[in-house]
């Protein structure tokens, strides 16, 4: 099994851990020029260590939503899939489907849904259950 994201009640597959960390290595090298957390911090940091607290959902949401709005204006072949070895390139190469056209809507889970989106979705549920979100 792979990756997930756990509100307590609900499940959301992401992917292989690797696929998760390029995504958060892309936004640090693309959008923060390597300073870590600093522009970002609920994601970069919080969210990065596996646990967003229930009280940061919404600034969650709204470092997300900026991140997915400047990452429209990279093309995938941007896509950073290891920050420590910058010419490592993901198992599938530059063999990705047409729908993709930027880093905005690059990264997909493992069922196939846009992972902005599914991550959006685990938020609302979290807020709902008034619970934090793990990665698993």
């Amino acid at each position: 099994m792979g990756v997930h994201l756990n509100t307590g009640n609900n499940i959301y597959e992401i992917g292989t851990s690797s696929f998760l960390i390029s995504f958060f290595d892309t936004i640090e090298y693309r959008l923060t020029k390597g300073v870590f957390g600093k522009k970002y911090p609920i994601v970069l940091n919080e969210f990065y260590n596996g646990n967003l607290k229930d009280e940061n959902l919404v600034k969650a949401e709204l470092e997300l939503k900026d991140i997915q709005k400047r990452l429209k204006k990279f093309k995938p072949s941007k896509v950073i899939w290891d920050k420590h070895d910058l010419n490592k390139k993901p198992p599938w190469g530059n063999n990705i489907s047409s729908d993709i056209t930027d880093l905005s809507n690059y990264f997909v889970t493992s069922d196939g849904k846009d992972m902005f989106e599914v991550i959006f979705e685990a938020i609302e549920m979290a807020k709902i259950e008034k619970n934090g979100i793990k990665i698993e």
